[in-house]
């Protein structure tokens, strides 16, 4: 296997931490030929000076600007992009992972795997505002999605070329990314790695987070278990919602019968034929799902399904 990687690192307010990183890489990685990508996202402090003098320094690094602050899952889609190797590494600029792990990382792609992720088993973060609600995440994010791992938050992993390219990375998607190349047939395993107290700068990550994961968390488990055929989403829940509503309309006729329930009798009056009518609207929008998919498959002649291997078939 060639041992060439591209390194992605997202920058964002990093001014103090990139020269010690790039250091640290430069000396991680001595004798294994390697890139990094370093993408701006809009940092206003000195790090795009500063990584302006580190590629003018060495040519192995490599920087993109953005215009503005887009997201850390913006910032690993360019760098994926612009990434020329066959073996792509994912880190954090702020210090807190330690690239000296990469190289025990790399022979386990030589155990047969495709990709490797960072489990920070020792994490340096505070244990209420960060540890706690990452390990209630990575335990909701394991269970709905059937792929288990412990950190769904650690950027530090490697991936084989041709699992990560490709794989749309929008909103926070970025840590589901380990979800989507186990859909394209890639072989994942998590092993421990360092993690260091962030000694520079300040974390851009905290409770305000949370909606937006499980927002995105939804995302991921309608288009791992509902893409092909959305009526089932739309259509559970429409039909729950009538069935709702008629429950409602029953209690209301009950209700008025009885003088003493004659406002909760008005209420479920009104609050039936509503769950009723958005129990309509969810399975008309599950049909309406329903045939833009088709559409989908059908414009692009794209099979709903990917084939890792055929014996005796001439493909």
């Amino acid at each position: 296997m060639s041992r060439a990687l591209s390194l992605v690192v997202p920058v964002f307010e990093e001014e103090g931490n990139l020269e010690p990183l790039h250091q640290a890489i430069t000396t991680a990685l001595d004798g294994i030929p390697f890139e990094v990508v370093y993408v701006n996202d809009g940092s206003t402090d000195a790090s795009g000076a500063e990584l302006d003098a580190i590629a003018a320094r060495d040519s192995r690094a490599r920087v993109l600007h953005f215009v503005r602050n887009y997201g850390q899952t913006a910032a690993l889609s360019a760098g994926i992009k612009h990434a020329k190797h066959p073996l792509l590494v994912t880190l954090d600029a702020d210090l807190q992972n330690d690239p000296a792990d990469i190289p025990a990382m790399l022979e386990k792609l030589d155990e047969g795997y495709d990709v490797v992720c960072g489990w920070r088993k020792d994490r340096k973060d505070a244990r209420l505002t960060r540890n706690f609600p990452s390990w209630v995440a990575n335990k909701l994010i394991s269970h709905l999605s059937k792929v288990h791992l412990h950190d769904y938050g650690c950027t530090l992993r490697v991936y084989k070329r041709e699992f990560i390219v490709g794989v749309p990375l929008y909103g926070e998607m970025h840590r589901f990314i380990p979800i989507y190349v186990t859909w394209q047939g890639a072989k994942l395993v998590e092993m421990p790695v360092r993690h260091h107290a962030r000694i520079r700068g300040e974390s851009k990550y905290g409770l305000s987070r949370i909606p937006k994961v499980l927002l995105d968390l939804t995302t991921v488990k309608f288009l791992r278990d509902f893409y092909v055929t959305p009526i089932y989403f739309f259509g559970w829940l429409g039909i729950a919602l009538v069935g709702a509503g008629g429950v409602a309309g029953l209690a209301a006729i009950a209700c008025w019968l009885v003088p003493d329930f004659v406002v909760i009798a008005a209420c479920l009056t009104v609050v039936s034929p509503l769950l009723a009518m958005f129990g309509v609207v969810e399975i008309t929008l599950g049909v309406i799902a329903e045939v833009l998919i088709r559409m989908h498959f059908d414009v692009r002649d794209k099979d709903p399904y990917i084939i890792r291997s055929t014996k005796n078939t001439g493909a």
